[in-house]
């Protein structure tokens, strides 16, 4: 048997591929080599691929590298070489354990049983109205083809071997493309003369839906333009369990309702300009340490544990509304879900996804995530990203040509790969046909930005500028005046600012690391495969400079953390007017920079932040000066070291601004705008604060990581709220130039409350293929077909190469599995979203001047009778909010419709969501989660 290559420890984001320089990266060598069996060496279909060591069906295989047989090695070994040499492996040893947190001496663990039930089949799709015509449409094409283009197209083609980051192969024959899939959440990666939109986590912060439709509008609008098929965004997970969490800034903050609202907009404004939106990580990706095998040094992914409620109140939760806004397309997580495998995880993908969820697109793994062939496709896997298996860009695929073999001596169902194929297609049509598409020549250097009045530099700015949240304005120091202090003269200087910070500049510039994988300059958004090279970013001096009157303001700008303030401390007492800028930076797991690999270390600013902002607010103007501080960072960072010291009057959270960070906090600081934005989570005065759920696994604790979210339902200010812990600022809370008052509560029944929702609807009939294993001429590769080396085929060598025999299918795959009560439906059971009561509020601008109000509507269950009193609730859930813009003194009347799956929990006994009738259902309305101005009952 063949043995298999090296492994890459890298991530499909950490291989960097300029295609315009055409230079290559190297892979990382992983440590695998040295212990690798070749029991396990074959890529075969009949022999690895039809099982997966650690699938829900599978007792996981204990490593071939046991103990013993290693201690015989090494023992050996000692016997034959040197002290050097000794030493030498002594020190690999060490170095090793000390990155994998401790891992090598775990290895002789061995890993849990798989905890997720068996859930088989795939239920096919084609069963809802809204896509019976894609349906149609695909399946006459898909009945068309041979299989070697069915496989071409739920295979991708190898990493690099296209200019996206991942691309199918055609079906020439039916006139089918392969289509380009291409990162990320706030932009097109690898990609010039497109948009650095701000990130997500500043998208929640804005709480405003119009927003992010057309944020997600505009980058849908460049993905098309750029020949993009496949969005690899939105994220909402990581959904924030844990604060430091390394890619919590690529979702939209720590709240399931807040993530899901903002994504479902995402997704409608992407999928609006015909390009698939793919919602991630498929689930329970909460942080980076151990996400991946053999990143870290362990054979295995770290396993998230996860109860049947907390999954669909919380981490499942923005899921299902991406699924209701019709996304077309999930991606499945590198790390397992209770002990399997995600992309392999018949029960997630199958019994919850497709059956619950009524999933009608195509799921596609994160790249390499894919961790067994038929397994996978069994468990409900369409799609396989790159297309490489388990090494990074050596043409070896799970699928391709293994696929083949699998339909050919019938160890996958014809039937599961027509439904694969049949699923691709329906979201091509079901976003426009190809005769629809733009058909254009490939122009890598085309500029999508957008001109005049449909520059997205104008939906960036915005975004920025509601994206920026006012936590502090003592003394409302809050606007500053352009020209500076009232004065008699006409041209005199009568105000100085200084500008303090590392992060205030442009440093070495936006783009000077790849994948901008290091904090330098100020931070526009965070590091990985969610980053995008920035084509301009406005740094907060240029800014500033300009938006200040030169003729009245002398505006100094100090851009590092250490500014020489004892040997010239007269650049501090001169100021009246001290603003710091600092930051935290984080991003994804296969980068480290300054110590943070992925996940952040603590909640502190990095680069001393703190202590300059401490410096900077003792000394300013001599003491009497007042010092403003503006945050940038992938989260909340702990502000308790000097936010109450007396020269602190002001503190903005400007999260991660995108390209327009300079001009969006100009337009703050000096009243060009309103702050409008809300904390997307909660700033707590220490990491302890959030609970012992809220800590990432930083050394490992078994060959498979444990991770168990004991903590259920109580994340961020449900944690706070239920042990009664102070915030510095809770989830929500955002400060204005202007007031607002709530008045005149009425809560209206819509539909009487009842227990369950209405029985599942029958759905429609899926599409009918023929079962019959096609002829092995379908998929011989064709004579004098010159391959390219590591492009992926779907062609077998021989017809010799099949093997007939019995292939063993899944325990439970012959369990039949009744239809979930909560489905029947895009987004599960129709009923769970008529609206059983209205909730209106009338919301008046108090104050002087123009501004955004967020009226947030969230629920609590004291009162609630009979046997939902023994339930567990947290103490206020968000269940709503609308932004609205106010005058002075305007009243406006805000209307909230709350849906049955609004007002249920979900029963892991009775398996469906339940709401409770008897009693009252509280309902708060106010402006954040500890800020209720109204009460009512439903």
């Amino acid at each position: 048997m063949m043995n298999r290559e090296k492994e890459a420890g890298q991530s499909r984001e950490g291989l960097l591929q300029s295609y315009q320089r055409g230079e290559s990266i190297p892979l990382r060598k992983s440590l695998e080599d040295a212990y690798r069996s070749d029991s396990e060496s074959d890529i075969d279909a009949t022999e690895f691929l039809d099982r997966d060591p650690l699938n829900d069906y599978a007792q996981p295989a204990v490593p071939a590298y046991a103990p013993a047989q290693q201690l015989r090695k090494l023992r050996n070994a000692f016997t034959r070489r040197s002290k050097c040499l000794l030493i030498a492996l002594a020190v690999l040893i060490l170095i090793w354990s000390i990155l994998a947190g401790g891992g090598f001496f775990l290895y002789k663990q061995k890993p849990a049983d798989g905890q997720s039930p068996p859930w088989y089949p795939t239920p096919p799709g084609g069963t809802v109205t809204q896509w019976s015509e894609s349906y149609k449409k695909a399946a006459e094409l898909v009945k068309k083809m041979t299989l070697a283009e069915k496989v071409n197209i739920t295979t991708g083609t190898g990493w690099q071997m296209g200019l996206a980051v991942g691309n199918t192969g055609p079906a020439n024959i039916v006139g089918f493309p392969g289509l380009a899939l291409q990162d990320g959440p706030l932009g097109l990666r690898f990609a010039d003369n497109a948009t650095a939109l701000p990130a997500g986590i500043t998208v929640g912060a804005t709480w405003n839906k119009g927003l992010m439709y057309r944020r997600g509008k505009a980058h849908g609008q460049e993905a098309r333009l750029k020949g993009i098929n496949v969005l690899l965004g939105p994220c909402v997970g990581p959904l924030g369990r844990m604060p430091a969490g390394g890619r919590n800034w690529e979702g939209f903050g720590s709240d399931p309702v807040l993530q899901g609202i903002a994504a479902a907009q995402t997704i409608k404004g992407i999928q609006e300009e015909g390009v698939i939106a793919t919602i991630k990580h498929f689930v329970g990706n909460e942080q980076e340490h151990f996400r991946q095998s053999w990143e870290w040094g362990l054979p295995n992914a770290m396993s998230s544990n996860i109860d049947d409620r907390t999954l669909h109140e919380m981490y499942g939760w923005p899921f299902q509304d991406s699924v209701k806004a019709g996304v077309a397309s999930v991606m499945c997580s590198y790390q397992m879900l209770n002990n399997s495998y995600s992309c392999g995880n018949s029960k997630l993908l199958n019994g919850i996804l497709k059956d619950e969820l009524g999933f009608q697109g195509f799921v596609q793994s994160d790249w390499l995530a894919q961790r067994s062939g038929v397994g996978s496709a069994l468990a409900g896997l369409d799609m396989t990203m790159p297309g490489d298996g388990l090494r990074w860009a050596n043409g070896q695929s799970l699928w391709g040509p293994e696929l083949s073999k699998a339909v050919l001596n019938g160890s996958l169902p014809v039937s599961r790969l027509n439904d694969m194929v049949t699923r691709v297609v329906a979201a091509w049509y079901q976003l426009g046909s190809p005769d629809d598409k733009d058909k254009k020549v490939v122009n890598k250097f085309i500029d999508v930005q957008g001109t005049g009045e449909d520059a997205h530099s104008r939906i960036a700015r915005q975004v920025a500028t509601e994206g920026t949240v006012l936590v502090k304005n003592e003394g409302n120091i809050l606007p500053l005046s352009k020209d500076g202090w009232p004065a008699l003269e006409t041209h005199a200087i009568n105000m100085r600012i200084g500008i303090f910070g590392e992060d205030a500049g442009e440093g070495r510039g936006p783009n000077a690391c790849p994948d901008r994988g290091c904090n330098q300059g100020t931070l526009g958004s965070g590091w990985g495969s969610g980053a995008v090279e920035f084509p301009y970013l406005i740094s907060p001096i240029s800014a500033l400079k300009t938006a200040f009157n030169s003729d009245r303001v002398y505006v100094t700008d100090f851009p590092t953390n250490s500014p020489p303030l004892k040997k010239t401390p007269e650049i501090l007492k001169e100021q009246d007017i001290c603003v710091v800028f600092a930051n935290s930076d984080s991003g994804e797991g296969f980068i480290a920079d300054a110590g943070v690999r992925g996940d952040r270390n603590d909640l502190y600013l990095q680069k001393d932040g703190d202590a300059l902002i401490e410096e900077i607010a003792t000394g300013c103007g001599g003491g009497k000066g007042s010092t403003i501080v503006v945050i940038h960072s992938v989260g909340p960072v702990i502000v308790d070291k000097w936010i109450n010291l007396p020269g602190v009057k002001a503190v903005l959270m400007a999260n991660l601004p995108g390209q327009e960070s300079g001009n969006a906090i100009a337009d703050i600081l000096i009243g060009n705008q309103n702050p409008s934005g809300k904390l997307p989570y909660t700033i707590g005065k220490s990491l302890d604060d959030y609970g012992p759920g809220a800590k990432i696994l930083y050394y490992a604790n078994g060959v498979v990581p444990q991770q168990t979210f004991s903590e259920g339902l109580y994340i961020d200010y449900r944690h706070f709220d239920k042990n009664g812990i102070a915030p510095s600022f809770e989830f929500g809370f955002g400060l204005s130039y202007t007031t607002f008052g709530y008045s005149n509560l009425v809560v209206t029944p819509v539909l009487p409350k009842s227990p369950f929702p209405s029985p599942r609807p029958a759905g429609i009939p899926a599409p009918e293929f023929d079962s019959a294993i096609p002829d092995v001429k379908e998929a011989l590769l064709p004579t004098g077909f010159r391959k390219l080396k590591n492009f992926i085929y779907p062609y077998i060598n021989k017809a010799s190469d099949i093997e007939k025999g019995t292939y063993p299918y899944p325990d439970g795959y012959d369990v039949i599995q009744p239809p979930s009560q909560a489905g029947g439906d895009e987004g599960g059971n129709p009923d769970l979203w008529n609206v059983y009561a209205n909730v209106s509020v009338d919301v008046t601008n108090t104050g002087s001047v123009p501004g955004k109000e967020v009226a947030q509507v969230y629920l609590g269950y004291p009162d609630v009778l009979g046997e939902a009193s023994n339930v567990d609730f947290p103490v206020s859930v968000l269940r709503a909010f609308e932004k609205i813009y106010l005058v002075a003194n305007e009243t406006r009347t805000v209307n909230f419709n709350l849906t049955r799956r609004d007002l249920s929990y979900w029963d892991v006994v009775r398996q469906n969501w339940v709401m409770p009738v008897e009693g009252s259902i509280t309902i708060k309305v106010g402006a954040s989660s500890r800020d209720f101005r109204l009460t009512g009952y439903y």
